[in-house]
């Protein structure tokens, strides 16, 4: 029988009690000493400002070096990574070359006055580091085929928003007014199917095939959406010339957030899948026309028992500025419980898809089943 044991190794123990380090301490060590190999955090050190006082001897990378850790870590709050980090705290800062971990308050003071400027020049550093590099020596940038054999490069752009339940204070004349941590960071909103009081909202931008994440933009409430999706947009072009492909090449699938004839006039151009939301479409002479023809084709999936009927409409005015989209209607009876999505009219659950993709390369079951598998992306965003 042949062993696997080495015979220099001498293994030895003892009574005494010695913490071990944290699960995620040697990812965290990994990642950061590739990042120190790629010039990433020499390069946060040169090109990342932000001059405050009161923050001693503190630079914007031990501050990074927190948030860093506290992502990868996967703990729910701060104050539990701190716990688990605090008897690791100087070998953990000596990852990133620096000596001295900042409290939690501090990190706190450092957040609070956090302006734009830093944060956009840590956006433009990654994004940078991204381009830059391919991911290995092979084609790996990944498209999609269409039935007239056209390759696109699939983008989402999804907008999340995560809610914040708050508890009722005291209101009396003798008590000041009410303070909240979180208005800085939140506000009233939309909240879906989340409890919560205010919510935030997150854009992110990635690239379908091989998760490469393009962008992330925040704000509070329901967010600046259209400002979000333009900053998105200039991400993915410059994207596009780092990897030398024509716009015509970018397909974007967004969800129902931007489902509105305004918001189609910021895609400036590109081929784009989404959800709508201006059922004002369903009542437009064409689109009733179409309805009441049998359906172009049946869509199914594997998962579910639903079954829709798939309504081709190739040229549709949409918003009140009247331009023209092509406009996939979805129907399918209505069940017991109202319906999370679309518009239920007689017994008759409608949803709307709105594309700019030919009807030639894409059937209208291909541009659903296209929305659809989205919700391999949705998960992503957890990071």
């Amino acid at each position: 029988m042949n062993s696997i044991a080495d015979g220099s190794v001498i293994i030895q123990t003892s009574s005494q009690s010695v913490l071990s380090t944290p699960s995620w301490f040697g990812e965290a060590t990994l990642i950061v000493e590739h990042l120190r190999k790629q010039g990433v955090l020499s390069a946060i050190c040169e090109r990342v400002r932000f001059a405050r006082r009161r923050f001693g001897h503190y630079e914007v990378i031990d501050f990074l070096a927190v948030l860093f850790g506290y992502a990868i870590s996967g703990e729910r709050t701060l104050q539990a990574f701190y716990e688990g980090l605090q008897p690791f705290a100087v070998p953990f800062m000596a990852l990133f070359d620096r000596d001295q971990l900042p409290a939690r308050s501090t990190l706190s003071r450092f957040l609070a006055a956090l302006t734009q400027e830093p944060v956009e020049a840590l956006r433009t550093l990654f994004l940078d580091d991204l381009l830059s590099r391919p991911l290995s020596k092979e084609r790996q940038a990944g498209d999609l085929v269409d039935r007239e054999g056209g390759a696109r490069v699939v983008f989402d752009i999804d907008g999340t928003r995560e809610a914040a339940r708050q508890r009722a204070l005291p209101q009396t004349e003798e008590l000041p007014p009410a303070f909240r941590r979180l208005d800085k960071v939140c506000a009233a909103g939309y909240t879906g199917r989340k409890r919560g009081e205010v919510v935030r909202t997150r854009t992110v931008v990635s690239q379908a095939h091989n998760y490469q994440w393009l962008g992330s933009f925040g704000n509070r409430g329901n967010g600046l959406y259209r400002k979000e999706l333009r900053q998105a947009l200039s991400a993915i072009g410059r994207y596009l010339a780092a990897h030398q492909l024509p716009q015509e090449r970018a397909l974007l699938r967004l969800d129902g957030q931007y489902g509105t004839g305004a918001v189609l006039a910021d895609l400036a151009g590109f081929a784009f899948v989404m959800r709508g939301k201006e059922y004002a479409v369903l009542d437009h002479p064409l689109v009733q026309a179409r309805l009441h023809l049998p359906p172009d084709q049946l869509q199914r999936r594997p998962e579910s028992s639903l079954v829709r009927s798939l309504y081709d409409c190739p040229d549709v005015p949409v918003g009140s500025a009247g331009v023209h989209y092509r406009v996939v209607v979805a129907t399918h009876p209505a069940g017991n419980k109202k319906s999370r999505v679309g518009v239920t009219r007689s017994g008759v659950v409608y949803e709307l898809f709105f594309t700019t993709l030919p009807q030639q390369a894409f059937t209208a079951s291909d541009v659903v089943e296209l929305y659809l598998h989205r919700g391999a992306f949705e998960p992503a965003p957890g990071l």
